[in-house]
């Protein structure tokens, strides 16, 4: 199933920021504190920054703040160990910002098509084919997609399973006005299964995710308006390091480590 076309480096970063995987990132700049919980563990929260076509999160670890600087449009990410005062480049997948209503600049080895415009709901959506390679086999599937929230408010699947979005309320989540969407996956056995998310109309994307079971993943304390250039750009005083580097200097500097704590954990 094609849920998500976009690939950052954090997952939920990913959801909240891609309205179900359709749109692009958003142009409005913010921060807020993205917040994931899991039933019967603590909840984790990270510091989030969306600045012009960049995003940057921080997220504490055991070895100190990890911060992840992602340019989806420069195929670029870094991300920086503010311990130790070292960085490393990864390239990742390029997003291609004049191809944002195409599903197939999302994911590779796809062909998109588009269909036509139909009413879903009453609002307008853009139907779309996509065929994607998988495991040498073609998989075709169907999605319309919401022209003004870009959401995947119908979709049907190649296992004869269909998933539906539809608008149940208006609703004011940590005090933005929001719109409460409930997703149903129907499954060719009879078997049905619900989630939800909340529209920002304001951000354009989606700030709140609830799974089955409990799992939810929320952007909260947000606050609109214009991001710092500097928390986006590496410190001069970082050293940019080559993942078997980290391994190597780790090794020597700290020989009474154990394995279960290895740099390698430092830049997951």
């Amino acid at each position: 199933m094609f849920m998500t076309f976009k690939s950052l480096i954090v997952t939920m970063v990913l959801f909240l920021l891609t309205n179900n995987g359709y749109a692009s990132i958003t142009d409005k700049e913010f921060s807020a504190d993205a917040v994931v919980s899991i039933p019967g563990q603590p909840s984790t929260t990270s510091k989030l920054f969306v600045g012009k076509d960049v995003v940057r999160t921080e997220v504490q670890t055991s070895d100190g703040v990890i911060i992840d600087i992602v340019y989806p449009y420069m195929g670029k990410a870094i991300k920086l160990n503010t311990k130790h005062h070292e960085y490393i480049e990864i390239a990742i997948e390029k997003q291609n910002k004049d191809q944002n209503l195409n599903p197939c600049s999302r994911i590779q080895n796809a062909n998109c098509t588009l269909l036509g415009s139909e009413l879903v709901d009453g609002m307008p959506a853009q139907k779309w084919q996509i065929v994607a390679n998988q495991n040498g086999k073609n998989i075709r599937t169907l999605h319309w997609v919401d022209v003004k929230r870009q959401l995947a408010v119908r979709e049907f699947f190649n296992d004869g399973s269909m998933a539906e979005m539809k608008l149940e309320k208006n609703e004011v989540v940590d005090g933005r006005k929001t719109e409460r969407w409930v997703r149903t996956i129907s499954r060719p056995d009879g078997s049905m299964v619900s989630s939800y998310q909340w529209y920002d109309p304001q951000l354009e994307i989606s700030i709140k995710e609830e799974l089955p079971g409990g799992y939810i993943r929320q952007l909260k304390n947000i606050k609109v308006g214009t991001q710092k250039k500097t928390i986006f750009a590496v410190p001069d005083n970082y050293k940019i390091m080559r993942p078997e580097q980290l391994q190597l200097n780790r090794s020597i500097n700290r020989p009474s480590r154990s394995p279960a704590n290895s740099s390698s954990q430092n830049y997951r």
